[in-house]
């Protein structure tokens, strides 16, 4: 999976979507996402397979179940770990999905 790809899948939620960012401040609900690492296939000196690890954090004012599920409905083929946050000083929850893909396949 690319970056574009991500972006691709991620936008189907109906929330805005950014890389790593955006630009300004933005009103929650709303996605950023990233590549965290790699993680590829190695055997014999070579990369075999490049696997990238990736981040997708979705930012709610308030514990919001419809957005988590929308963000769920598109990862729904990819096996992901979930973990939630509340980030005092933003006054928001944070939701991290984390998964690999191959990297451009």
């Amino acid at each position: 999976m690319t970056v574009e790809e991500l972006y691709t899948l991620l936008t189907g939620t109906g929330l805005a979507v950014a890389y790593s960012a955006f630009p300004g401040p933005k009103e929650p609900p709303f996605i950023t996402y990233q590549f965290v690492a790699s993680n590829d296939l190695v055997a014999d000196g070579k990369n075999y397979a490049k696997v990238a690890r990736w981040q997708v954090e979705l930012y709610t004012s308030k514990k919001d179940i419809a957005s988590e599920q929308a963000v769920e409905s598109v990862l729904e083929d990819l096996v992901y770990a979930k973990s939630e946050y509340w980030i005092d000083e933003e006054k928001m929850f944070q939701v991290v999905y984390e998964f690999e893909t191959l990297m451009g396949v």
